[in-house]
């Protein structure tokens, strides 16, 4: 093949060097291989159906590419940097093998629709991959959260220990933030479940191509209607890294609260082998590594969102070569995503939970003060703002001696306000604290429990 065979006689010269290096996509969009042999299977039935092209030369296109397909998974297909991208490499290979026919295969459609075609099918795929990984991702947390449901552990706010909650309802948080994530996806599955194949160029075509065929044959929902839009929209794509990089924010925030509980100062979890390092010079370390590295793919997820807002934004209608790099950016968001995911459903399953440390400092810092306030409200009749001071001056009072709010005496307690009873020790401890909290959504391990079974059936 000439260097300027693909695009015919146009061009009296091949690029330069320099041109070839920028303008080549093979080297990243070879993963649209699929997809694309996918669509252009649908397409040459489709030629033939309509009569635009031979039935023979349909079966030996159908056959070629199946070939090709089979050769690539092998690894015995040579891809070519002088072919530019996946769809001329296909196409030559199917020259090389079936002859002639191979040159009507690109009758009534561009490499314009065939791309956008191929992309909406690769996403539309990591879509679901990423759905499963949320799955399995919940699965481990729900799993975890009732083995859990009773045990205390601190809340907090501004990172400062606020009042008694346990760990199984810290971790059905989670759940639920994974349930809005896989919402989103399926969103972002329907804005990419449409089929732009038929819009050709920019215009369509004038042959009697019939595109209701090609979306059933790729289980597209419907076909794009404005030839246009078909050829130049990435919005799917944007919609995608969208839900990706919240996703992403997700997943980051647990990776952050595994860095803090498994150190020293918290001692909250500990990490087995299988997801840890350890430190070239200081043999005692054990370095939570996988989760600082979660932290890290997040960031990129987040920077490919970036990257293609920042490629779009200024593009006219239709097609531009900017484009092209939108695979790189979706691809790399799509692999980090689902390797963060894995990497924490890993995680979550695998730590061993030290219930004493979160027990230890659950019970600091005054966390059962609103406990205090509430028995005022509810016992003595007071309003909260004033239940609010009374506790205030008790817990300055315990905190002039040096105790927790439970270690003071009942006396001691009276001498801020008289008419406390020897029941007001009941609420003072963390067990009690979190377990009082009942309200729908709750701390409560019995609220806590009833959300676990939920999710156990959601999930089967």
């Amino acid at each position: 093949m000439s260097k300027n065979e693909m695009w015919g006689g146009r061009f009296a010269q091949g690029p330069s060097e320099i041109m070839k290096d920028i303008n080549v996509s093979i080297d990243f969009d070879r993963r649209l291989y699929a997809q694309d042999i996918m669509a252009s299977t649908a397409h040459a039935r489709m030629l033939a159906e309509r009569g635009i092209i031979a039935q023979e030369d349909a079966k030996a296109i159908i056959a070629g590419l199946a070939q090709v397909k089979a050769e690539i998974e092998s690894g015995q297909f040579t891809f070519s940097r002088e072919l530019e991208d996946i769809h001329m490499n296909v196409e030559e290979r199917l020259k090389q093998i079936i002859g002639a026919p191979a040159g009507r295969l690109h009758t009534a459609r561009s490499r314009n629709d065939q791309v956008a075609t191929d992309f909406r099918l690769w996403v539309r795929d990591a879509i679901d991959r990423l759905d499963g990984g949320l799955v399995q991702f919940q699965r481990a947390l729900v799993r975890r959260a009732g083995e859990h449901a009773a045990t205390v552990m601190p809340g907090f706010t501004h990172l400062q220990t606020a009042q008694p909650t346990t760990f199984g309802h810290h971790l059905m948080a989670y759940v639920e933030m994974a349930a809005r994530d896989r919402a989103r996806l399926a969103s972002a599955r329907r804005t990419t479940n449409m089929n732009p194949l038929g819009s050709a160029a920019l215009a369509g075509t004038s042959f009697p191509i019939d595109r209701e065929m090609t979306t059933a044959s790729l289980a597209f929902s419907e076909p794009m209607r404005n030839s246009l839009d078909g050829v130049s929209s990435r919005d799917f794509a944007l919609e995608f890294l969208g839900a990706c990089a919240i996703l992403a924010t997700h997943l980051s925030r647990l990776a952050e609260e595994i860095v803090l509980w498994t150190s020293p100062a918290f001692g909250f979890v500990r990490l087995p082998d299988a997801w840890s390092t350890g430190s070239s010079i200081m043999p005692q370390k054990r370095n939570p590594d996988a989760a600082e590295l979660v932290r890290a793919k997040c960031a990129r997820v987040t920077g490919s969102l970036v990257t293609l807002l920042g490629v779009m934004k200024a593009l006219p209608l239709t097609y531009s070569k900017d484009m092209q790099e939108d695979k790189q950016a979706v691809f790399d968001a799509a692999d980090s995503a689902e390797l963060a995911l894995a990497a924490m459903a890993g995680m979550v399953a695998d730590l061993t939970v030290n219930a004493a440390a979160m027990r230890a400092m659950a019970g600091s810092a005054f966390s059962t003060a609103t406990d205090l306030a509430d028995f005022i409200v509810r016992v003595l009749g007071k309003p909260f703002r004033e239940a609010h001071h009374i506790t205030g001056r008790i817990v300055a009072l315990a905190e002039a001696r040096g105790c927790g709010l439970c270690e003071l005496s009942l006396a001691d307690m009276q001498s801020v306000e008289p008419g406390l009873t020897a029941d007001v020790m009941s609420v003072l401890g963390v067990e009690a604290s979190a377990g009082s909290r009942t309200s729908l959504g709750g701390t409560s391990p019995q609220r806590v429990m009833e959300q676990v079974q939920l999710w156990q059936e959601r999930l089967k």
